[in-house]
């Protein structure tokens, strides 16, 4: 069965900035119509904007092997999607690429992806029950034990999704139940006899993410992993209505959480964060800096605003962050401490230009358009370093063209 609930596009081009303030202030969850800046603010067609698309998945997809494409088949009717410059497979891109499937609408891909991170990633015992590892190499070997967060989060969203526009199956592709049962347990791990020293990944007192659930990684949080605009969905999908509860607490929360985390004048967050919105010092690398995990930061909370629209906030907050990176001209470093210190000397990054033009949803539009139009001029990423970089892109292209949709019945 298909729930074809939201599955418009903004196909009205909005002229003035209060025109386009009026309907993201409704937010689409609430409308079914999505913000479209590449038709908004560029004035491109349809036919243009699904060209773009078609054509980046095909790349991305279905592209040169070895510089590229970013989705590899195997035998047993998986497939991967590799990190290539660290040579490993991630949970992220896994969760990624088939969030990407999903909006695309591609069940056969999707359904490769998935299939390989149960076989190679889940475990069914133990004390990580429930949970995936992180990274493998290509051949599916574990690299290390641990989850991440982020990866179980897109997961679960991608998997709702998935069940709403295809209807579910058998066994793992069933896919309404292994959304359930992934978020109960991410909610409900400490409650498990057996899980040792492994938490859930949701603090039950702060209510927010944890970096890691384990060790030290459970006591603080990475403001990129914050996800309001799913909470919101889980806060109506979940099964159990304890779950539903805590999730729309977690959504104000985070939103609370941006806040605090965002520097007062730069609007850069940390890679890591204290649950309290304090840059957290590491013991490894320099993660209390905006860093490559932070770049994400620009996208979450204007995501969240254009489906719900719940913090005016983002707006102002978009407009700082943009105007903040505009001042370097066409020289933009990738990495900055958060008083605006750059400690890179990389510039204009296909990740951070992409969830900058992900900013401009909640952005005002004379800020906004530049970065969209330099997203719609961007060559999708090749070579070593094309794995995060293009993920990132091709999220970027879906929600800047009105197709990165809700998939479901939305109720109060």
């Amino acid at each position: 069965m298909r729930f074809p609930f939201l599955p418009l596009v903004l196909g009205l081009a909005l002229g003035s900035l209060s025109a386009v303030a009026a309907t993201a202030a409704q937010g689409a969850a609430e409308t079914g119509r999505y913000r479209n800046p590449f038709k908004e603010l560029l004035g491109k067609s349809d036919a243009e904007i699904n060209a773009k698309l078609q054509a980046a998945w095909q790349q991305l997809f279905y592209g040169d092997e070895n510089s590229q494409r970013l989705f590899y088949p195997i035998a047993g009717d998986m497939a991967y999607v590799p990190d290539i410059n660290n040579n490993d497979v991630r949970s992220e891109g896994l969760s990624y690429g088939m969030m990407i499937a999903v909006q695309m609408d591609r069940q056969k891909e999707f359904n490769q992806i998935w299939k390989f991170a149960k076989h190679y990633m889940y475990y069914d015992a133990g004390p990580f029950r429930g949970y995936f590892a992180w990274h493998t190499a290509f051949d599916g070997r574990r690299l290390s034990p641990g989850p991440a967060p982020d990866g179980e989060e897109w997961w679960v969203m991608a998997l709702f999704f998935a069940s709403h526009r295809w209807g579910d199956g058998e066994g793992i592709f069933n896919y309404r139940k292994e959304a359930q049962d992934l978020l109960r347990t991410m909610l409900h791990k400490n409650e498990e006899p057996d899980r040792g020293p492994i938490t859930a990944m949701f603090d039950p007192v702060h209510k927010q993410i944890v970096f890691v659930p384990q060790g030290p990684g459970a006591q603080f949080t990475d403001p990129s992993y914050h996800l309001p605009a799913y909470y919101e969905l889980w806060a109506r999908w979940a099964a159990d209505p304890a779950d539903r509860a805590f999730m729309a607490e977690a959504a104000k929360i985070s939103r609370e959480h941006f806040r605090t985390a965002a520097h007062p004048k730069t609007g850069l967050m940390p890679d890591y964060s204290n649950f309290d919105g304090t840059p957290y010092t590491a013991r490894w690398g320099n993660h209390q800096d905006f860093l490559y995990d932070a770049w994400r930061t620009l996208n979450n909370p204007a995501l969240d605003y254009s489906w719900w629209a719940a913090d005016p906030w983002v707006v102002e907050q978009s407009n700082r962050v943009l105007t903040f990176l505009s001042s370097f001209g066409s020289e933009v470093p990738d990495r900055f401490k958060l008083d605006g210190t750059p400690v890179s000397t990389d510039t204009n990054t296909a990740g951070l230009t992409a969830m900058a033009a992900c900013a401009g949803l909640a952005a005002d539009s004379v800020i906004a358009k530049p970065w969209v139009q330099q997203l719609w001029d961007m060559p999708i990423p090749t070579g070593r370093h094309r794995y995060y970089g293009g993920l990132l892109t091709m999220i970027a292209l879906l929600e800047c063209s009105g197709n990165f949709k809700i998939y479901g019945p939305v109720a109060k």
